[in-house]
């Protein structure tokens, strides 16, 4: 397959021709960086990862990963250096996860927060007419992350302008930056990442480059994982040993008419609502009355 910039990178592990790794593509996870993928999308990995039922999984990082903070012995890598580091990681990565295919756009993100950008928008296209994924992950719209919600906002343009039969029958938004334990229970999608717990850990640990370079997001995501599963639910023994949150976006992509910010924000209302109904219920008399 070729991409709008020289400098994007395909990257089969089993040495299939990449058209016809991605035409087996069964669960696809588009992110903005390098280790976005290992974060948001391990239920897909590992459901993935022994191709039992023939499912196959296919990870697509959208921009270059020049920008990432650098300490520790990354400090005076240059932009280009920085670059090839991050690639580099995400290859291994995909090589212990077993993917199908990888595949890494390498835009600035400058390019991908342009609303319409033609190269970000042919290659997503592209990606989304190959083959059809049962599940898409994506970033969620709530993230506070300026780059994630960009990439998110251009892979639902790429997918709106598909016609209705050729969309993906499932988009989901995760979390990264801002954990989604406070959607409402009704609201919220639970992805088990409980399962291959070592390969989860080994995976977030190919990404050298930035927990190696002060942050450390292996501790974190596995920490969060865990912390879902246990505060699920108040009354009950924990269901799943790691659960990443997600919201449905189906609608977004069914629907070209619905507005993202108004959809976005009704998780938010309802939240609102149930805040609103729990201390109504239970402040009693006396505190009405003050």
């Amino acid at each position: 397959m070729t991409f709008s910039r020289p400098d994007a990178d395909v990257f089969v592990p089993d040495g299939r021709p990449p058209a016809q790794a991605l035409a087996r593509v069964t669960q696809l996870c588009v992110a903005a960086h390098q280790d976005d993928i290992e974060i948001m999308a391990h239920a897909g990995i590992a459901e993935c990862y022994d191709g039992a039922h023939n499912q196959a999984f296919c990870g697509v990082v959208v921009t270059d990963g020049a920008s990432a903070p650098r300490t520790a012995r990354y400090a005076e890598l240059t932009d280009a250096e920085m670059r090839a580091v991050r690639r580099d990681e995400q290859r291994r990565a995909a090589t212990l996860g077993r993917y199908a295919c990888l595949i890494q756009l390498a835009h600035p993100s400058a390019d991908v927060k342009t609303p319409g950008h033609a190269g970000v928008h042919t290659d997503l296209a592209a990606i989304f007419s190959v083959g059809a994924p049962a599940v898409v992950y994506l970033h969620n719209p709530a993230d506070r992350h300026d780059t994630h919600v960009a990439v998110l906002l251009r892979c639902l343009e790429a997918m709106r302008a598909m016609p209705h039969d050729q969309r993906p029958r499932r988009v989901l938004g995760c979390e990264v930056w801002r954990g989604l334990d406070w959607l409402v229970e009704a609201d919220k999608v639970a992805l088990d990442a409980g399962q291959r717990i070592d390969l989860a850990r080994q995976l977030l640990e190919t990404f050298d480059s930035q927990i190696g370079g002060g942050k450390r997001y292996d501790l974190a995501t596995l920490g969060r994982r865990a912390a879902n599963a246990t505060f699920h639910a108040a009354h009950a023994a924990d269901e799943l040993a790691a659960i990443t949150w997600a919201m449905d976006l189906t609608p977004l992509v069914r629907n070209a008419t619905l507005d993202v910010a108004d959809y976005t924000l009704a998780y938010i209302d309802r939240l609102r609502a149930d805040v609103a109904a729990r201390l109504a219920k239970l402040a009693g008399s006396a505190h009405r009355g003050a």
